[in-house]
């Protein structure tokens, strides 16, 4: 068995096409102004959590119902279930999934209502900013804190006062607003290895859906100042669309609606309306207090919502994708919109592709033609232009397209515009042509894909999604590049198992990367996106495995799956080498379908973990302007000495080691890219003598990458108006290996 966080020594394992060299970690604990040498702010990566009071709030309520034809019955009684939460975690109100409903040949699976928790955390750490340290009194996110979001339950309001005979309980059954739809997770210690059980952690925090609806994707910020970050969700229909009309048979209860119909409104605890939201509102999440705000609003979705979130972490921006009009829009770190990019028009004709422009459609749920069940009346945007999942890597925003899903990318230019300069990536390779809903990388370069079933929207809340077949894949760049083959990235990609079921492909559509773990389950933050996290359905349900699995803990589990990223098939098959966390906590729901979503975790990397590469053959030498040798016949002013790579948190770093032999005397540089699509920035100037740090974003690693440098005299500069500046060209060949982000 491969310990986690422990690379097994397989021969087919494409990380080992790392290009040749020696590795090194450099790190400069120097401060400055309370940050470290590369400009991030200074916490601990290991803080400890204290103590986190739970108050609870009680419900026991049970009905039986006479009736003519066959028996129902209306609700069966929400008890203590026979988990203990001393076993596997949670608090007993958490482990109740809320009420849920499921017809079955006439019959009334179970209903189970349980009213919601106030979840109050109190949390201490010691926290630098400026010159000196400033203390928080709480803080509800941590290196390795994982974020889940799911459907957040249903209730019969003021069942206990009971139904009228010839009532169907379905008919009374709503989203139960009081409950989480997004839960943060400490899962800093798994207890133990890898063995397919079902994880103990602590209460997790919560966002309930009267605060924010119901959910999808998320994403976190940067954490500038406080370098502890924010938490941001975008509202969705991947969890249904509901809609209620005005109260009429003076029960207290609006009426459920199958169909559109005059006065209909979207279903409190549907988009957040209490705080204002809708189906385009970007929700945040404050890192430290927990406090839940209105970020953005994508005003124009009438309804479809947010396909995902991903930050770029270079120009301080967020990017969210739009399944209404597929449009991906650019918002700043203010939550304004800018601007936006539009795939179908713009995109598609770079693969040859005709344009394919939005048709307008969108759900009127007071219109005749809208249909709860029947995701084909919301309002989505054409399936060629319909954008999934976002994430910034490279300096590159990558983006699904589709049922039978593209990736694609589109460059980020210096300025955080749209570089207009989109590309074709790859055809999904997957057993179904199932959406792309989640995609990130790690710092080998490793591309992970998640798919989720198609949308569904059983009327009694049992099924939101076609699960049971959906994979998770990762693919990774040829090394050298297959010139018969038409994409840079490998025709097949790895596949992992998900979850127990037959065919281990349980994926609801989220995935994330983790930090590594040891041999006991303990998180290890000196080793960066070394584990994969994926959200699943039924992930512990195999009755031909029940007895092996019964040790690990109950099988209806609706969550997460937390393996060792080396771990691809046929390796862990069945998933015995992996971790499970539940989303709420409530075991008696085996038949439901995605109800769980997105999963993100919150993983910087510290310091300069990265890589010292030798090129073969040494660098190519620099090429000088026309106008060079200058007046005087003096030989160039500058040569390269050496150049040295790392990975960094914000993408490929490379420390270039100049040789000042005319004898200039400079000892500052400006450099700029000199290869349109790729960004080259200057961290800082240094003294002579010392390397002169530059930033490349936007290439494909291996590439050779065209850096426009400036040498000259700071006191030249500081004296204003025109000062002598020794000008080249660097040709620099980067590494076959992509950083992180």
């Amino acid at each position: 068995m491969v310990r986690p966080g422990k690379e097994a020594p397989m021969t087919n394992n494409p990380e080992a096409l790392r290009s040749p060299g020696t590795t090194e970690v450099r790190r400069d604990h120097r401060l400055r102004d309370g940050v470290d040498a590369l400009g991030f702010p200074l916490i601990p990566l290991t803080l400890r959590k204290s103590r986190r009071i739970v108050t609870m709030r009680k419900a026991d309520n049970s009905i039986g119902e006479e009736r003519a034809g066959p028996p129902r019955l209306a609700l069966i009684c929400a008890a203590r279930p026979a988990i203990s939460p001393v076993d596997y975690g949670g608090n007993v109100m958490s482990r109740i999934r809320g009420l849920f409903v499921s017809s079955l040949d006439g019959h009334l699976h179970r209903a189970a209502h349980v009213g919601g928790a106030l979840l109050a955390l109190t949390l201490s750490a010691s926290l630098w900013q400026g010159s000196a340290a400033q203390a928080q009194e709480t803080q509800i996110i941590y290196p390795g804190s994982m974020a889940v979001t799911g459907f957040s339950g249903t209730i019969i309001p003021n069942f206990d006062e009971g139904l009228p005979p010839g009532v169907d309980p379905v008919d009374e059954t709503f989203i139960d607003a009081t409950r989480a739809t997004l839960r943060v997770f400490d899962v800093s210690h798994l207890g133990g290895p890898a063995a397919g059980q079902l994880v103990n952690t602590p209460p997790p925090f919560e966002v309930t859906a009267e605060q924010i609806g119901q959910v999808f994707g998320v994403t976190y910020d940067d954490g500038v100042p406080w370098g502890i970050p924010n938490l941001y969700a975008g509202a969705t229909s991947l969890h249904g669309i509901r809609i209620v009309t005005p109260d009429t048979d003076d029960d207290g209860r609006p009426e459920r609606q199958r169909r559109g119909a005059a006065g209909a409104t979207f279903m409190d605890g549907q988009f957040g309306t209490e705080n204002g939201g809708g189906p385009g509102t970007i929700w945040k999440i404050d890192g430290i207090t927990g406090q839940v705000s209105k970020f953005s609003d994508i005003d124009t979705n009438s309804g479809p919502g947010i396909g995902n979130l991903t930050f770029d972490p270079s120009h301080r921006q967020f990017f969210a994708s739009d399944l209404d009009t597929g449009l991906i829009h650019r918002i700043d770190a203010t939550g304004a919109l800018i601007d936006s990019f539009d795939h179908g028009v713009a995109g598609r004709p770079a693969h040859g592709l005709a344009p394919v422009a939005d048709d307008g459609s969108v759900m009127d749920i007071q219109g005749a033609a809208f249909d709860s069940e029947d995701p084909d009346s919301w309002g989505y945007t054409q399936d060629e232009r319909r954008i999934w999942a976002v994430s910034y890597h490279g300096g590159r925003l990558y983006y699904s397209v589709g049922e039978q899903s593209e990736i694609w990318s589109v460059g980020i230019a210096r300025d955080g515009t749209f570089a207009g300069d989109p590309r074709w990536e790859l055809t999904v390779k997957a057993d179904k042509d199932y959406a792309v809903t989640d995609i990130a990388f790690d710092n080998s370069g490793f591309m992970y894909l998640a798919q989720r079933g198609p949308v569904e929207n059983r009327y009694d809340y049992s099924q939101f999604a076609d699960s049971g077949k959906g994979e998770v894949i990762r693919y990774f760049r040829e090394n050298p590049d297959d010139p018969e083959t038409e994409s840079v990235w490998v025709e097949v990609p790895q596949e992992y198992a998900v979850g127990f079921p037959q065919g281990n492909r349980q994926s609801a559509g989220g995935l994330d990367l983790q930090y590594g773990y040891d041999a006991d389950g303990n998180l290890d933050t000196s080793v960066c996106t070394q584990t994969l996290v994926n959200t699943g359905d039924k992930l512990r349900d195999n009755p031909a495995l029940a007895e092996q699995l019964a040790a690990g803990g109950p099988l209806a589990v609706h969550g997460v799956q937390i393996t060792p990223k080396e771990l691809v098939k046929p390796a862990n098959v069945p998933p015995f080498g992996s971790w499970f966390v539940d989303f709420d906590s409530y075991f008696q729901d085996p038949e439901v379908e995605g109800h769980v979503g997105d999963v993100a975790v919150w993983h910087p990397c510290e310091g300069r973990a990265g890589y010292y590469e030798e090129i073969p053959g040494g660098y190519l030498p620099p090429f000088y302007p026309p106008d060079f040798p200058p007046p005087g016949n003096l030989p160039p002013c500058l040569d390269v000495d050496d150049v040295q790579y790392y990975c960094t948190p914000s993408g490929l770093e490379a420390d270039l080691y100049l040789h000042d032999h005319a004898g200039f005397g400079g000892d500052s540089i400006k450099a700029q890219s000199r290869t349109p699509g790729v960004g080259v920035t200057t961290r800082q100037s240094h003294a002579p003598g010392k390397p002169y740090t530059i930033d490349i974003t936007g290439h494909y690693p291996g590439d050779t990458v065209d850096v426009g440098l400036c040498f000259y005299r700071k006191s030249d500069k500081d004296k204003g108006g025109y000062y002598p500046c020794c000008k080249m060209t660097l040709p620099l060949r980067t590494p076959a290996v992509s950083c992180e982000r």
